[in-house]
């Protein structure tokens, strides 16, 4: 299944972490992984019986995420922390002004997690080793001056934001509820899953008959992310309604 040289890299490296981990009995931290290195890890460890590990991204609904593993007692704090960007509200900054500031820095993508921006207001989530040199280095974003400081994780902008729509499908398999939440025909619907534009859970999958269960995340090229919130019940025709997330 993990065919491309970033998938064997990165397996190499998580057999080198679970060793370390298990020699010096400490924990191991990787960078933040994105949802599908997420979904390849806990694939991987699984299938190797190594289960003491766990992911977190500074909140609860974070999409990118650190990986600690741990040999005996389950990890209490994890190297992450929130900082608190602040600006006139007039000036009009998106995740790509945030994102590039960040990286202009000379840090790597992988050590800054999720972004959250509302007016006025952004929560980054980085690795705590660099948020000092962050909060030292970092006045201005674009032409916009900014203030920077460590935030109250409590309190965070909405985000992208998401939407919860209601459909009814024919069945819970993949084909169905593709089709329903892209409005495409049954034959289209099989073309975009069989070419690999779909995965579910954040991993590839092009079975068209795949069953579908509540949590099941779907992403879809070119129409978004979606989760199936719940199972509404069947309509008089025997359909399922579905009440699915569509994030923004």
């Amino acid at each position: 299944m993990y065919t491309s040289d970033n998938d064997k890299l990165f397996l190499s490296q998580l057999d080198d972490a679970v060793y370390l981990c298990q020699q010096r009995q400490k924990p191991y931290f990787f960078p933040f992984l994105s949802e599908r290195k997420q979904a390849v890890a806990k694939r991987y460890l699984d299938s190797a019986g190594f289960m003491t590990y766990r992911f977190f991204g500074g909140y609860q609904d974070s999409e990118r995420k650190v990986l600690g593993l741990y040999f005996y007692e389950e990890i209490e704090d994890f190297p992450v922390t929130a900082l608190e960007i602040t600006f006139r509200k007039a000036d009009k900054l998106c995740h790509r002004d945030f994102l590039g500031a960040l990286m202009s820095l000379g840090i790597e993508r992988d050590t800054v997690g999720d972004i959250l921006i509302e007016d006025g207001r952004c929560i980054v989530f980085v690795k705590t080793e660099i948020s000092s040199y962050i909060t030292s280095q970092l006045f201005k974003i674009g032409n916009a001056g900014v203030k920077i400081k460590e935030a109250d994780s409590q309190s965070l902008p909405q985000g992208r934001g998401f939407d919860e729509e209601s459909y009814v499908v024919a069945s819970l398999r993949l084909d169905a509820v593709v089709a329903a939440v892209t409005g495409l025909s049954r034959e289209k619907t099989k073309q975009l899953i069989s070419s690999g534009n779909v995965t579910l859970n954040f991993l590839p999958c092009d079975n068209v008959s795949k069953g579908i269960d509540s949590g099941d995340t779907l992403s879809i090229r070119g129409k978004g992310k979606y989760k199936i919130n719940g199972v509404l019940g069947e309509t008089k025709k025997h359909r399922t309604r579905l009440s699915i997330i569509h994030y923004r």
